[in-house]
């Protein structure tokens, strides 16, 4: 397939494809005849996993460390393996800190609910927080 059919179904546009390429994220292309750019299907389930590893944080020269471990292939799999496993961990860590940030989230959604539903039980305006003028609590230590 081309570039462009590449780019369409992969969700990638053209300039990142040539760059993964041009970096070594992705094998360079077979060209056809006219010199143009003939991807292979499966491709398309490299950039996919690219992909994943992308939004799961994992950095980019760790992807081209990986890259460069599979085009070597028989032989690397422990040491691809390896790296997968530490991503994971970084992964579920990643995860589980998340996790505890949503759960902040939701309580704290969770006290906006109530304090609307409390002033539509009761009818009532929250109290006014006053907050004495600048420079007052400054001007009365300077007395004392």
């Amino acid at each position: 397939m081309k570039i462009g059919e590449l780019a369409k179904r992969s969700g990638l546009s053209a300039h990142t494809i040539r760059y993964y390429e041009r970096i070594g994220l992705l094998p360079y292309a077979d060209r056809d005849q006219s010199s143009q750019r003939d991807y292979d299907a499966s491709m398309l389930i490299w950039i996919e996993f690219l992909g994943r590893l992308r939004t799961t944080g994992m950095p980019i020269r760790d992807m081209l460390r990986y890259a460069a471990l599979r085009e070597r292939g028989v032989g690397t799999e422990m040491e691809r393996r390896d790296m997968l496993e530490q991503h994971r961990e970084r992964v579920r860590t990643h995860a589980a800190e998340l996790q505890a940030c949503l759960l902040v989230l939701d309580t704290k959604i969770a006290g906006y609910a109530g304090q609307e539903q409390r002033m539509k039980d009761y009818d009532a305006t929250p109290p006014e927080r006053r907050r004495k003028p600048a420079g007052t609590r400054a001007a009365r230590a300077r007395e004392h």
